[in-house]
């Protein structure tokens, strides 16, 4: 059977440092494997080839890119977050938000009680609902 998943490729060799940002976010966050760029080869010696974390249930892949290229992470691409407590979502929209943009602050906006979207420090887009 196919599978699909997202993944995140980061520029400036951030990428572990996100991973091991969204994983402590998460109760089931788990970093399950980590490749990394060898001396000699494309990219930047201990950065990362090719990781897998899991975290809200969601398995998602990672690598530091090692070549540098004119786009990076959009808005229109997002995590979708189904928060299950107001304290949850504060929490997460606090520390996602920390040296990131509040693209929506957290309000009530017609189609969701209570939803926020940021970009954090790493560029990454999260759309955090109140379920």
């Amino acid at each position: 059977m196919s599978t699909m998943q997202p993944f995140l490729m980061f520029q400036g060799g951030h990428a572990e440092k996100a991973m091991n940002l969204y994983v402590s976010l998460f109760d089931d966050g788990e970093i399950l494997d980590v490749t990394r760029w060898r001396k000699g080869e494309q990219g930047a010696e201990g950065s990362i080839k090719l990781a897998r974390f899991r975290a809200a249930g969601q398995s998602v892949l990672a690598s530091d890119s090692p070549v540098r290229h004119a786009f990076d992470f959009t808005p229109s691409w997002s995590f979708f977050v189904d928060c299950a407590s107001d304290e949850e979502q504060e929490r997460l929209f606090a520390e996602l938000s920390d040296g990131g943009e509040v693209l929506m602050p957290l309000d009530g906006y017609g189609f969701s009680q209570r939803f926020g979207w940021v970009a954090d420090r790493f560029g990454v887009s999260w759309q955090l609902n109140l379920a």
